[in-house]
Order: structure tokens, then sequence, then C-alpha cells
């Protein structure tokens, strides 16, 4: 059974590159005021996150180092169960997988982009799509149009 409600965000290294890439990484403050992420991810991240994301040390690091995934996912899906009910952001589908399996409550940068429209913080997801057309981050032409006919654009 999937949780359906859930007290905090935990966000992996990608979601935070992702952003930071394209200058929204305020977005995520916008939509849930605060998000919890992990050492080990704000480590990957390379620079210093925002005052906003709290940083937490994963306790159960036998399991963390059981999940055969990278280790900032790993980490995040270890800080999941160990945590409040909480929702992931992982971009991976190694990852997202490992979630699934787990009957983790998960969504990807993607996902953050349609909750901030239906949210009403951004007015569209096109112009965050180009931007992220700009880097190097791939998201297939199925998954983009598959976004753009869920917000409507």
């Amino acid at each position: 059974m999937m949780q359906t409600e859930y007290e905090i965000i935990i966000a992996d290294t990608s979601c935070f590159i992702l952003l930071d890439n394209i200058g929204e990484l305020n977005l995520l403050k916008y939509l849930f005021g605060k998000v919890v992420t992990t050492t080990i991810i704000a480590k990957e991240f390379g620079q210093p996150l925002p005052e906003w994301v709290e940083v937490r040390a994963v306790k159960n690091i036998i399991f963390q180092n059981t999940l055969d995934i990278d280790a900032g996912e790993a980490s995040a899906i270890a800080l999941s169960i160990e945590s409040e009910p909480s929702l992931l952001i992982l971009d991976d589908n190694k990852g997202r997988k490992t979630a699934q399996k787990l009957n983790l409550l998960y969504t990807g940068s993607l996902g953050v982009f349609l909750k901030a429209k239906r949210t009403g913080i951004i007015i569209s997801i096109k112009p965050i799509i180009e931007k992220i057309q700009q880097t190097n981050f791939r998201f297939s032409k199925k998954v983009i149009d598959e976004i753009f006919l869920i917000a409507g654009e």
C-alpha cells in the first residue's frame, strides 16, 4: 500500500543539481517550505545548500549499504524509511524502482514542476523544460510530451 500523506520531502542530488543549473532551486522552498536531505547527498551536491534544506545523517547505514543503487539515492531511501512519512524526489530509474519495491512515495524533478504549476507557483512548465534542454540533463521526448499533456500545455 502506497503512502498518500507525507510530512517531509527528501530530495536527491540530481534534483538539487538540475534545479540549481537552471536557477530554480527556490521552487522547492516555495512548494514545500523545507526539504530534508542526507549528508551523502549534501556532499555529492558539492556546494552549500540553502538554509531551508535540513541535512540529516542516516542511522541505519547497514540497510543503506544493502541497496544496490547510487550512494545518494540509497541514503535518501534509507532516510525515508527511518523518518516520518516522506515524499522522495528521485530522478534515477533504479532508485525509483527500489523506492517502489519498498512502498515509498516518490516523484521526480518533472513531478515537482507539475506540482508547482498545479499550485500556481509557476504559470507554465515549458520555459523550465526549455532551460533544462540547455543543460546536460536529458529527458526523453516521450516523457516531455507526457508532462506537457498532463500540464495541459
